[in-house]
């Protein structure tokens, strides 16, 4: 099997309209993961879940290609 040669692709991935949190380990620095949720009430009940154990970070709405809100940092509450 033959393999492609070149530069890969670097366009970053489309996201999906939702509500979106990033979660990640307590006190790193590293960048989380993305979690989507198709309604408000689905994210606030995933932030519940994993505020015990992780840091939360808010991003908001997605819609259209645009963020409708600034991101909310919930580290430490």
């Amino acid at each position: 099997m033959k393999r492609k040669k070149g530069r890969p692709p670097t366009k970053p991935a489309e996201l999906m309209d939702g509500f979106y949190i990033e979660v990640r380990n307590k006190r790193s620095s590293d960048k989380g993961v993305r979690l989507r949720s198709e309604t408000e009430e689905a994210m606030q009940a995933n932030i519940r879940l994993y505020s015990k154990t992780k840091d939360i970070i808010v991003l908001g709405e997605y819609k259209n290609r645009k963020w409708l809100a600034k991101p909310i940092d919930m580290r430490g509450k």
